[in-house]
């Protein structure tokens, strides 16, 4: 008989990145980090609940049935507020963003809704969070709802993501985010937050000191499982102090839009639907992700691989 796989619940943002185009047009394309997230790791097999409502204006009900034909589960209902949007400029492959969420659909939920929905799980599994919930006040909401899933068995995985352009004081942002980083055990940042967070010699070379200088920031945290992704240099993952880098693999870029999220939801899925020996494989899923990611870059937006497109690149 097959073990079902450890269940991957997703809380987040989900919007609309509106891509500016070299006419002035906006092309609207489905996005938001733990949206794609939720999609990745769905595609590579795993089971995925997405649990912020969406929105039921056309949005909403276009970003949902995208997330139901990926394989996500949506037990957090709509909401008659609208969807966010993001414009995102692309310049040389790289985007940049400017966020409109206030009074959103992705916004509309509870502590004791979303508490409640983790309940109604047959067992613990994997809680993933990140990117603009971090931005305090909204952090309070996600550090109580870190502090109830880590007490009922939840293991705590976090994409920090930081959005600094969002959040104007960038003090209480990065302390902020040590307070999430306490309460986590699987952490992926890109070069980009570490230098945002003040770490000096950001470099593929530094992977390994990176890593121990976060766990000793931070040293209350069962924080075993790290991503270090430094964008077209490569990437790094250390399991319990098993660390393996690799360079980036070879592909035809596009953009980079949702890399990350590719990346990083192929790895918490490696690990949901095979919890035993994870260190053992560190270098095959930091290569299978990265594969994933590269896939990725060569399509205009997140569209992340299904499973078989990676085992064939």
């Amino acid at each position: 008989m097959t073990t079902p796989s450890t269940p991957v619940f997703v809380l987040g943002e989900a919007l609309m990145d509106c891509i500016a185009q070299p006419d002035g047009r906006l092309l609207p394309l489905m996005g938001g980090s733990p949206f794609n997230l939720a999609r990745a790791a769905a595609l590579r097999g795993a089971s995925v609940a997405y649990l912020n409502p969406l929105s039921r204006d056309l949005f909403g009900q276009g970003m949902a049935q995208q997330l139901q034909r990926d394989g996500v589960t949506l037990p957090g209902g709509t909401s008659a507020k609208p969807t966010a949007l993001a414009v995102v400029q692309i310049d040389q492959g790289q985007p940049s963003y400017g966020f409109y969420r206030e009074g959103i659909a992705d916004r509309d939920y509870t502590v004791d809704g979303i508490l409640a929905l983790l309940r109604e799980s047959p067992k613990p599994g994997i809680f993933h969070t990140g990117s603009l919930l971090l931005i305090p006040p909204e952090h309070h909401k996600v550090l109580a709802i870190l502090q109830a899933a880590r007490a009922m068995g939840w293991t705590i995985s976090v994409d920090i993501n930081l959005r600094p352009q969002v959040a104007g004081e960038l003090g209480p942002y990065v302390a902020a985010l040590k307070e999430v980083i306490a309460l986590t055990d699987w952490l992926k940042a890109s070069d980009e937050d570490l230098q945002t967070m003040g770490f000096a010699d950001v470099r593929p070379a530094e992977s390994a000191r990176l890593v121990q200088a976060l766990r000793a920031g931070v040293s209350q945290s069962a924080l075993n499982r790290v991503a270090l992704t430094f964008g077209g240099e490569g990437a790094h993952l250390d399991i319990a102090g098993q660390g393996h880098s690799l360079p980036v693999p070879p592909t035809q870029v596009v953009d980079t839009v949702g890399a990350g999220d590719t990346f990083w939801g192929n790895t918490l899925a490696d690990w949901a639907l095979q919890p035993e020996g994870a260190a053992d494989r560190v270098a095959t899923t930091l290569a299978q992700a990265m594969k994933a990611a590269a896939l990725n870059c060569a399509r205009q937006g997140c569209q992340p691989p299904r499973w078989a497109e990676v085992q064939a690149a």
